[in-house]
């Protein structure tokens, strides 16, 4: 492929939408082997283009990703697009890649919150939709009703005529197999592929001739640098062209390209020449972040990638712990600075400010879900540090305090709507839409602020035994729905450091839920469990039996605990009060109070009441 050119009528750039667990990766599987993209012999994961670990262990797509496939010479670019909310970010820098899309929705489940988040992107960009229903081999399909919804959703997104006569197709991409009817048996996925060529319009290609490419991802080489992803609009690129990268504010920065590459299947190809409308890989322009145009010296800027504003605030620092430096590699706060930047500049949808407090940064995203993957995965780089509390991000509309709302979707059994519904409206959710078909189970749609979504989603499952599904989709800004209780229960703190034991821990059993076991190291100003009740305890877990020379029956009997459920990270963040910290590292995961000491607790406390009376 290194002296190749291809025409942009034999190129189609397609988007592979859908909710969570929709299927497009598998299916993403089967067009590669379909397109012999892998050896006859070669072994191959399952969901390969789910190449991140938290990806495979959670099943859900975090990052865009891109690859190529060919079917009867046309090249098909084809970018995999995150299916939840939170990486609203990446499915728009995603999307702007595209010239069309494939909308994946499950024959059974229908179109969810995210498939509607996913759609309006596509819809707004006026990409051409092709639908596909999958997994019609499921016993409860249901296509046809799935079918009408889809055309639902399609007139409530405000789609165009044309957009509203979409091509149809159902499948089962496990088995790679796609077909027009429900009544036809598919063979393979040639009915895809002859749509997509069909249906989906070969790049626009722009009048001036002059090259041009709107940065949409970053990346980095060890040996080469920065590498800047994107689709050409216009022009060609070649190895060691001279371009400029045009900023924001307009300022130009004279930079080369040493090498230029393609996508084939799942790697990266070396290219002497690539052309309008191709998605391409450019390597040595080190100032270009995304949303950037680099252009030839002549070439004029294209319109900036615009992404939905952050709606989440959590604080970033280093671990300040009794424990700090025992478990990572990285602990100072200026390389959590430095990955968290790095994150900045690769994510559209994540910035990072700095806070009042020292060596503290305030870290803004789509949602809470988000922030705690970017949490998950420093960890596992080997990075310590502290978060607090995820916060809402309030803005003044017309001199009216407004914050995020969101639009929450509800499906659980039908006994358990009524708890459902209590807690939710506890939390200023207002109950919009309820739909019960006679099956046992209920939707129910719920407007609800952002800020009283965060720590909810561990009651919903205690509430729904397990059985329910929640989703929720940002809605807007509304006026203020005043305050409401965000935790019920406090915590109970251990009064000093040392090693619990099972002795002081029975004894604290009744006093409410713990998170340590026996042999666990504690410190002063630890959580080691919620309390029964609203206010904070202090406790010894490190209390241990008294000795005496005595004995008497019953004395020397076994203590048996409950058995500890270890907490996740993001039952950590839901569980965290407004004075309360998580510790994070590598090996361990630790609630704390931010000020460790009990008597400066208290003390900050007074101070804090007396600024509220004198304020008053």
């Amino acid at each position: 492929m290194k002296n190749r050119s291809i025409n942009a009528a034999a190129i189609r750039n397609i988007a592979i939408i859908a909710h969570v667990d929709h299927g497009k990766t598998t299916l993403v599987d089967a067009m590669f082997k379909q397109c012999s993209i892998f050896r006859a012999n070669q072994t191959v994961q399952e969901r390969v283009l789910d190449s991140m670990e938290l990806e495979r262990e959670r099943g859900i797509t975090i990052a865009a990703k891109n690859c190529a496939v060919c079917w009867n010479g046309v090249r098909i670019n084809i970018v995999d697009t995150p299916g939840h909310a939170d990486f609203g970010g990446e499915v728009e820098r995603a999307l702007s890649m595209a010239d069309g899309a494939i909308l994946l929705v499950d024959c059974s489940e229908g179109p969810l919150p995210q498939t509607r988040f996913v759609l309006k992107k596509a819809l707004e960009k006026g990409l051409r939709i092709i639908v596909v229903i999958n997994k019609i081999d499921r016993k409860d399909m249901r296509a046809k009703e799935v079918l009408d919804e889809i055309l639902d959703l399609f007139i409530d997104l405000d789609a165009s005529d044309s957009q509203l006569e979409f091509p149809l197709l159902y499948a089962v991409g496990k088995s790679g197999i796609a077909q027009k009817t429900l009544t036809e048996t598919g063979k393979d996925l040639a009915p895809l592929f002859e749509m997509i060529i069909e249906e989906i319009p070969s790049p626009v290609i722009g009048s001036d001739p002059e090259f041009s490419i709107l940065v949409s991802d970053i990346g980095y080489s060890d040996y080469l640098g920065r590498l800047i992803i994107g689709k050409i609009y216009s022009g060609s690129v070649h190895p060691q062209d001279n371009v400029v990268c045009i900023k924001e504010d307009g300022v130009r920065i004279n930079s080369r390209v040493t090498k230029v590459q393609l996508y084939d299947g799942l790697n990266l190809v070396e290219v002497q020449e690539a052309n309008a409308g191709e998605i391409v890989v450019l390597f040595g322009i080190a100032e270009a972040f995304i949303g950037d145009t680099v252009a030839s010296p002549l070439g004029k800027p294209l319109a900036r990638l615009r992404v939905d504003e952050p709606t989440v605030v959590m604080k970033f620092g280093a671990n300040t712990s009794p424990f700090a430096g025992q478990a990572g590699k990285l602990v100072q706060s200026a390389r959590i600075k430095e990955r968290l930047e790095s994150e900045a500049l690769r994510n559209v949808a994540i910035q990072v400010g700095e806070a009042e407090e020292k060596e503290t940064y305030l870290v803004k995203g789509r949602g809470e879900f988000q922030l705690a993957i970017l949490i998950e995965t420093m960890r596992r780089q080997g990075y310590e540090l502290t978060v607090g509390r995820a916060e809402v991000i309030l803005k003044r509309v017309n001199g009216k305090l407004c914050e995020p709302i969101e639009n929450l979707f509800i499906d659980c059994d039908e006994a358990f709507l009524g708890i459902v519904t209590e807690k939710l409206s506890m939390r200023k959710g207002r109950l919009m839409n309820l739909v019960n078909k006679g099956f046992g189970r209920v939707r129910a749609e719920f407007s609800i602020p952002s800020r009283g979504l965060i720590g909810y989603r561990d009651d919903f499952m205690t509430d729904t035994k397990g059985t329910g599904i929640m989703n929720s989709l940002f809605a807007g800004y509304e006026e203020h729905r005043g305050d409401f209780p965000t935790r019920w229960n406090g915590s109970l703190v251990s009064d000093r450091a040392g090693v619990a034991v099972a002795y002081g821990l029975f004894h604290l059993e009744p006093r409410g839920r713990l998170f340590v076991s026996p042999q666990d190291r504690v410190y002063e100003g630890m959580v080691i469990g919620e309390y029964n009740k609203e206010t904070d305890i202090e406790v010894n877990p490190c209390k241990e039996k008294k000795l005496t020379n005595m004995r008497a029956a019953g004395k020397d009997d076994n203590i048996i605990l409950r058995p500890i459920k270890p907490l996740t990270l993001e039952e950590a963040l839901h569980f965290l009060a407004e004075d309360e910290l998580l510790e994070v590292t590598p090996k361990a995961i630790r609630i704390r109070k931010a000020i460790l000491s009990s008597v400066e607790r208290r003390s900050a406390k007074s101070k804090s009441m007396k600024k509220i009376v004198n304020d008053s």
